[in-house]
């Protein structure tokens, strides 16, 4: 017997509260002038550029960084929203709009762009400054002794312990991937053992054994 397939509520509230919004977008930016396919535009504008913010802003909360830019034009996009929702509820006469509210509705086309533009293209970070390079050591020079004369007995030096080498998580793993991906796409340049272990918080001997895996 095939199984019903139940709508889930919370899809469908989604729907309708877009719907909404989607139509007193459109009413207000008609109202303000913007006549045809440009009525239609608006809502479509100002619903991207909160998609848009809203994905900027948990891209740059899942990599640690700072993200007011985003929260500023989720706000932006939020508010005219809400605006176009409470203007059409019977508080503003749609046959006569006042006129700061039509200078509003034209110039919004330029500040979507710009949002846009900003959200998308960030400025690359700094770059991280480069290590100075170590003193140059001494050329080593081989000492050869004459024949007949027996050299002079060299102790032997203990072997190195082992050095055991952090073994580190799979998951561990896959988060430094993708932060190394999201630090090449800023820069430009692979991410460095020091930034790495800054980023992941972990100890040097752990941010060198996985930065070897990203190689």
């Amino acid at each position: 017997m095939p199984r019903l397939v139940r709508p889930d509520a919370v899809l469908v509230q989604a729907v309708i509260a877009g719907a909404l919004s989607f139509a007193h977008l459109h009413d207000l930016a008609e109202a303000a002038g913007q006549h045809g396919w440009k009525a239609w535009a608006y809502p479509v504008s100002v619903d991207l550029l909160l998609v848009a913010a809203w994905h900027r802003l948990r891209s740059l909360r899942d990599a640690g960084e700072p993200a007011g830019s985003a929260w500023s034009w989720f706000v932006v996009a939020l508010a005219a929203s809400l605006g176009a929702n409470v203007a059409t509820a019977g508080l503003l006469d749609l046959g006569d709009v006042p006129d700061w509210l039509r200078i509003l509705v034209a110039g919004w086309p330029a500040l979507a762009f710009l949002g846009g533009t900003l959200l998308v293209h960030r400025p690359p970070s700094p770059s991280e400054p480069e290590t100075e390079p170590g003193p140059e050591l001494p050329p080593v020079v081989e000492r050869v002794t004459e024949p007949g004369v027996q050299a002079a007995s060299v102790p032997t030096l203990p072997a190195p312990e082992a050095v055991a080498v952090p073994t580190a998580p799979p998951a561990l793993v896959a988060h430094a991937q993708k932060i190394a991906a999201d630090h090449r796409a800023r820069t430009g340049s692979d991410i460095d053992t020091e930034t790495l272990r800054a980023r992941l918080g972990v100890p040097s001997p752990m941010a060198e054994a996985i930065a070897a895996q990203l190689v």
